[in-house]
C-alpha cells in the first residue's frame, strides 16, 4: 500500500507527519535528487493505479459487451470516491491536531539545533530545504498535468469504444446488430443446448454431463456438433478443403478428395447399385467417417423410424465436415463460398440441411434458423437448396420478426420476395405479431396493424389459391359466400400453373400450423371480407388482375409468366422436404428418375473433378446366376476370357426371354368355360351323384 494510502487511512494530509531529527543531520539523509524521486513515486503511483483500475473496468466491460452505461457507471464510481476522499481530508479530525501539535514541537527543536549548528551546516540545511520547496512547487504543476493527462486518456478511451463498440450492440430481436449482414452467422446459436438451456434451464439440459466432458477423447473444439463418447475414434478420413481464390471480399472453398477416399467413394457406389443396407453398414465399420455413406444410412434409419441414430450419423458426418476445415474459413462472417456444382461440396450442403430439419422436428427453431442463414450464406445467389423457402417458416417459428422483415427490405430489389408466396404471407404475418406484443406502443401497434391487413390483402389478391387449401389443412369451414365466390373457389386454383401450384402447395403444407391460432384467424377472416368487397366493388388492382393488362403489368400477369416452370433448385428442396402436399405436384420428369439421399438431383452442369473407372460386372454375359455358379465350379473357369461361352449365354438368354413372352400371352388369352347347369331346381347341391 502507498504512502499516500496510509495516509488517508490514518486521516492525515501531506505534511503533517512527525519529522525525525535524524534527516536532518548533514551528509546522512538523502540527496535531495533522490528525495524528488521519492516525492514522483508517491504522486505517480496512486495515479496510475486509478489509471489502471479504470482501464481494467473498461476493458473486463468491453471483452464481456456490456453496455456502454455500465462503463460511464463505473468512471463515476471512481470519480465520487475521489470526490469523497478530498472531502475526508478537507475535514479536521483530532488526530490532525495532535499531528499539528508535534509539528510545532519538531518546529522548536528544529531551531535549537539550528542555532547550536555551526554556519556551514545551517547554510547546507537552508539549501537543502529551499531545493525541497522548490521541488514540490514543481511536483504540484507536474501532479497536475498528469492528472489532466490521466482523464484525457479515460476521454480518449471512452471515445474509441464508442467508435468500435457502440455500434455493434446486439439487439434482441434478431440476434444481430443492424451493421452486420443480415446472414450473419453467431456460434453460440449453432449449439442447440444454448436454445435449450434458455427454455428449461442449464441444470435440466446438462444433468450429470458435465463431469463427463472432461473425460471425453476428443480435444478438438467444434461449433456446429459436439462430439460424442460413443463415436469412433476419429482419424483423417482424407477430406481437405482448399482455398481456390479471393475476389469482392469473398472466398471461394472447395472440399478435396485424396486418393484413398476416392476408392472408398467408389465402393460406397457400388454399395448403393447393390440396393443392400448392409453393404453401407459393412463399408462404415471399416471406414467409420466417410460421409455419403453417413448419409445414406442416415436416411435408412429415419425410414425405420430410428430418429435418433438417423441424427447422431448426420452430426458425425458435420464432424467430419469441420475437422476439414480451412484456417481462414470462417462460418460466420458470411464471406465464404462454396460452389454447388463440384460434387464434394453438396454433402455439406446436405448434411447441414438434414441436420436443421432434425433441430426444427425437436424443437430448436432458433438454432435451425441459425443453420438456414449458413447455408443461404454459401451460395446466396444461385440458392442451390432454395432456403429461400425455408427462412421465412423458421423465423416465424423461433419468432424472429425483426430479421425476416430486415431480410425482406434487403433483399426485395434485387430478389422479388414479393413474388414468392411464402414472402407475401410470412411478412404480414411478422407484421401483426409484432403489433400483438405487450411492449409495443399504441402508436407503433396501430401503425404495424394497418401495415399487417394491407400485406395481407395484398397476397390474397397475388395468390387466391393459398386460402381454400389453408383452411382445410386448418381444420376450418368457410363461409358460403366465401367458398362460393369466384375469386376464391375452385377457380382460382384450377388456374394456377404448375410451378405455382407447387410453391403454394409447400407454403400451406409447411406452414398451417402458424395459422391455426385463435387471433391469427380472425385476423385472416377480416381481410378475406375486405378482399371480397374490394372485388365486388371492382378495385383497379383486382381489375388488374383479373384483365390480364400487359402495359400495367398486372399480378396475374406476373403470375402467368413467372411461374411458367420451375427451376430444378425448387424442385431439389421439395424432395428433401418430404411434404406430401408438395412432392404430389412435382412433375413426371422428376418423378420418374431415380432420386439418390446422399445427391438428390444433381446439377446439369457439374463440374467433375475426378471420374468413377469403368468396371466389368457380372451381368455383361448375360448369363444366368445358376449358370455362372455351376461353371465357377470347373477348375479351368475364367470369366473374362470365355468369350464364346458369354455369346452363347447371351443368345441363350434371348430366347429365354422371348419364350417367358410368349407364355404371358398364352395365359392372359385362356378363357375357362363355366359346366352345364342341370334343370332340376329340386335338386339339393349337398347331394352325391
Amino acid at each position: 500500500m502507498s504512502s499516500r494510502a496510509l495516509r488517508r487511512l490514518k486521516g492525515k494530509q501531506r505534511g503533517q507527519e512527525a519529522l525525525d531529527l535524524g534527516d536532518l543531520v548533514p551528509g546522512e539523509g538523502p540527496e535531495p535528487e533522490e528525495q524528488a524521486a521519492d516525492v514522483e513515486e508517491e504522486e505517480e503511483e496512486p495515479d496510475e493505479a486509478v489509471l489502471q483500475s479504470v482501464k481494467s473496468s473498461i476493458r473486463k466491460a468491453k471483452k464481456n459487451k456490456k453496455n456502454l452505461s455500465n462503463i460511464y457507471e463505473l468512471i463515476c464510481d471512481a470519480e465520487n470516491e475521489a470526490e469523497k476522499a478530498t472531502t475526508d481530508e478537507d475535514t479536521v479530525k483530532p488526530e490532525e491536531q495532535n499531528g499539528d501539535e508535534s509539528k510545532e514541537k519538531s518546529d522548536s527543536r528544529e531551531t535549537e539545533k539550528r542555532d547550536a549548528q555551526p554556519e556551514t551546516g545551517a547554510a547546507k540545511s537552508g539549501d537543502k530545504t529551499s531545493k525541497k520547496k522548490k521541488k514540490k512547487k514543481k511536483k504540484k504543476n507536474t501532479t497536475g498535468d498528469k492528472q489532466e493527462g490521466a482523464g484525457d486518456d479515460i476521454d480518449a478511451l471512452l471515445e474509441t469504444i464508442e467508435q468500435s463498440n457502440g455500434l455493434t450492440l446486439q439487439s434482441e430481436g434478431c440476434g444481430a446488430s443492424d451493421n452486420r449482414p443480415v446472414l450473419y452467422v453467431e456460434h453460440r446459436n449453432l449449439n442447440p443446448e444454448t436454445e435449450l438451456k434458455r427454455y428449461f434451464g442449464a441444470r435440466a439440459v446438462l444433468g450429470d454431463q458435465r463431469p463427463r466432458q472432461r473425460q471425453r477423447q476428443f480435444h478438438r473444439s467444434t461449433w456446429m456438433t459436439i462430439p460424442k463418447n460413443t463415436w469412433p475414434r476419429f482419424s483423417r478420413p482424407g477430406i481437405s478443403m482448399t482455398l481456390l481464390e479471393s475476389r469482392d471480399g469473398l472466398q471461394y472453398f472447395t472440399f478435396e478428395h485424396s486418393r484413398d477416399y476416392q476408392q472408398i467413394q467408389f465402393k460406397f457406389l457400388d454399395s448403393v447399385e447393390s440396393m443392400d443396407p448392409n453393404n453401407i453398414v459393412a463399408l462404415l465399420q471399416m471406414n467409420p467417417y466417410h460421409i455419403d455413406s453417413l448419409l445414406q444410412l442416415s436416411d435408412v434409419c429415419r425410414i425405420q423410424e430410428d430418429q435418433e441414430m438417423a441424427r447422431d450419423l448426420i452430426e458425425r458426418a458435420l464432424y467430419s465436415f469441420e475437422c476439414a476445415f480451412h484456417p481462414v474459413c470462417s462460418l460466420t462472417s458470411g464471406t465464404s463460398r462454396l460452389d454447388y456444382l463440384r460434387p464434394e461440396n453438396r454433402a455439406f450442403y446436405l448434411a447441414g440441411y438434414k441436420h436443421m430439419m432434425f433441430l426444427e422436428r425437436r424443437g430448436c427453431p432458433r438454432t435451425a434458423l441459425e443453420y438456414c442463414r449458413l447455408i443461404l450464406s454459401l451460395d446466396p445467389d444461385s440458392d442451390p437448396l432454395c432456403m429461400l423457402l425455408l427462412i421465412d417458416f423458421l423465423s416465424l417459428r423461433s419468432r424472429e420478426y425483426n430479421f425476416l422483415l430486415r431480410l425482406y427490405q434487403d433483399w426485395e430489389v434485387h430478389r422479388n420476395l414479393s413474388q414468392l408466396p411464402n414472402f407475401a404471407f410470412s411478412v404480414a404475418l411478422s407484421h401483426f405479431h409484432l403489433s400483438q406484443e405487450d411492449q409495443t406502443e399504441s402508436k407503433e401497434r396501430e401503425r404495424l396493424k394497418h401495415k399487417a391487413d394491407l400485406l395481407l390483402q395484398d397476397a390474397l389478391i397475388m395468390f387466391p389459391g393459398v386460402l381454400m387449401p389453408l383452411l382445410d389443412l386448418c381444420t376450418v369451414q368457410p363461409d358460403a359466400a366465401v367458398s362460393s365466390h369466384d375469386f376464391f373457389g375452385p377457380r382460382s386454383q384450377l388456374g394456377q400453373t404448375p410451378a405455382l401450384a407447387e410453391l403454394v402447395s409447400l407454403y400451406v403444407g409447411r406452414t398451417h400450423t402458424l395459422w391455426r391460432e385463435g387471433g391469427v384467424l380472425l385476423w385472416l377472416e377480416e381481410c378475406v371480407r375486405e378482399v371480397l368487397r374490394r372485388v365486388d366493388a371492382k378495385d383497379p388492382l383486382v381489375e388488374d388482375c383479373q384483365n390480364n393488362n400487359i402495359q400495367t403489368l398486372s399480378l396475374i400477369f406476373k403470375r402467368k409468366q413467372r411461374y411458367q416452370s420451375a427451376p430444378l433448385n425448387i424442385h431439389r428442396h421439395v424432395i428433401l422436404s418430404e411434404i406430401k402436399e408438395a412432392t404430389s405436384t412435382l412433375p413426371l420428369e422428376v418423378t420418374t428418375q431415380s432420386v439418390m439421399g446422399f445427391d438428390p438431383l444433381p446439377p446439369l452442369d457439374s463440374v467433375v473433378s475426378y471420374t468413377r473407372p469403368e468396371r466389368q460386372s457380372l451381368g455383361e454375359s448375360n448369363e444366368s446366376t445358376l449358370s455362372l455358379f455351376f461353371r465357377s465350379l470347373l477348375p479351368n473357369f475364367n470369366l473374362q476370357d470365355d468369350l464364346e461361352v458369354a455369346q452363347a449365354g447371351r443368345e441363350l438368354n434371348q430366347e429365354v426371354n422371348r419364350l417367358m413372352v410368349a407364355m404371358r400371352d398364352m395365359l392372359a388369352n385362356i378363357q375357362f368355360q363355366e359346366p352345364p347347369r342341370e334343370d332340376n331346381p329340386d335338386r339339393d347341391e349337398g347331394e352325391w351323384d
